[in-house]
């Protein structure tokens, strides 16, 4: 009887795989991503190969991988095929990222906020389920890594326009980025698209932000408000008080976006936030366990 399972967090810039033998991790590996939406079909492949391989196939019973980019029916098809095709005889299935949070968390039914490069919410209660924000970063993804960043670029340009001294966070962000001056952020950010590189300068905002930068503190804020906004807006679709569940790179690793997230969402009526403390890709080997249980099932 096949009684390992695979679980994959497929994001927009790594994948990140696990292999559990009766509920025990025995081989983790990193890829890069294979999320089909970004990097296309073939790519997607060729990273699911990289990251198997270092697995290995044998005696799995069931996969699941979380992934962005799967929310239409075409999506969610085309990457259960390649999985498929790669673990023959296993049980697979596939979610968007963002559910591998609760079970992560051991949480059944919750809200799930991820902000990392991008953001989204998803929540569960009961049989009903909702999704918001997730939208890219060129329609959305408001309180995300690349938001922060965009957002202190976008008012340091306001300042030139206003022909306005450079303030501390157009300097600081100006040169983070190896410029040397502000009025060389236009084309920098036009000829840098790569969103990793911009997320990452987000930490120049929280930086600012905790020795008092007004402007710094003021975009943190907006980011935790938008955060907040999403859950909610699951929360009221589903009927749901929470818990909600913070994870992503941003969330987990800055403090100060917890604190305002937990300060709007308790103005506003939800008290029980937790911040995810393992990594989603657990999530996903739960998920795939309890997926082996039914295959199991069913063939007694």
């Amino acid at each position: 009887m096949n009684t390992a399972v695979i679980g994959l967090d497929i994001g927009g810039s790594k994948t990140q795989a696990v292999r559990a033998e009766n509920g025990v991790v025995v081989a983790e590996a990193l890829a890069g991503s294979a999320n089909i939406a970004s990097v296309g079909q073939a790519e997607a492949g060729r990273q699911l190969d990289i990251a198997l391989a270092r697995l290995g196939v044998e005696d799995v019973g069931a996969v699941c991988a979380g992934a962005a980019g799967v929310e239409t029916p075409a999506g969610a098809a085309t990457l259960t095929r390649l999985l498929a095709d790669r673990i023959p005889g296993a049980r697979v299935r596939v979610v968007h990222d963002s559910q591998l949070i609760l079970a992560a968390a051991g949480v059944r039914d919750g809200i799930a906020v991820i902000s990392g490069t991008g953001a989204v919410a998803w929540g569960r209660a009961d049989d009903r389920h909702a999704r918001a924000g997730g939208w890219g970063y060129l329609l959305g993804d408001e309180g995300s890594g690349y938001w922060v960043a965009k957002e202190a670029v976008r008012r340091t340009l306001i300042r030139i326009d206003r022909e306005e001294p450079a303030d501390h966070l157009g300097q600081q962000l100006a040169a983070d980025c190896g410029l040397q001056d502000t009025d060389e952020l236009l084309d920098h950010f036009y000829a840098q698209p790569e969103r990793r590189y911009w997320a990452g300068r987000a930490r120049v905002v929280f930086e600012l932000a905790q020795s008092g930068d007004p402007v710094s503190t003021d975009i943190v804020d907006q980011a935790a408000i938008a955060l907040t906004d999403i859950a909610l807006s699951v929360a009221d679709r589903i009927g749901s008080a929470g818990p909600v569940v913070l994870a992503g790179g941003l969330a987990v690793h800055q403090p100060a976006l917890q604190r305002r997230v937990r300060h709007h969402l308790g103005m506003r009526g939800v008290s029980d936030l937790r911040v995810l403390t393992v990594d989603p890709v657990r999530g996903a080997i739960q998920i795939a366990l309890r997926e082996l249980e039914r295959r199991n099932s069913a063939k007694a």
